[in-house]
């Protein structure tokens, strides 16, 4: 199931963060990492990604620069800044609130036939 428009505009760019916390990655990696990790909830097409790429980093919550690869192809790299890294620990506080306000609603209960 992947997530409505609306909610991809929230959890995307804090999803990104999140990656880039652990270390920097190119879009292409970026964009496979967040379907990975999220088991295809949050896919992100490149019309999504590099977009919001430049919006974090026009923010400056990230950095990017050109590396050349092995394979001698240019790359540009994202990474945290100081910024980011300070932005991320307010977004993560969020989100916990966000979801155990969600889960006192009953939104996030065991769906029928879960665990089952």
């Amino acid at each position: 199931m992947r997530v409505e428009r609306e909610l991809m505009r929230g959890a995307g760019p804090v999803a990104v963060l999140q990656l880039l916390a652990s270390r920097p990655m190119y879009g292409y990696e970026l964009a496979e990492a967040v379907t990975r990790s999220t088991e295809g909830v949050l896919e992100m097409g490149q019309s999504t990604l590099y977009p919001l790429l430049y919006n974090l980093e026009g923010k400056g919550l990230i950095r990017g620069r050109w590396m050349e690869a092995d394979s001698g192809r240019r790359r540009k790299v994202y990474g945290l800044t100081k910024k980011g890294e300070r932005h991320l620990v307010g977004q993560r506080a969020q989100w916990r609130h966000v979801v155990r306000a969600m889960a006192s609603l009953g939104v996030l209960a065991p769906e029928e036939g879960e665990g089952m």
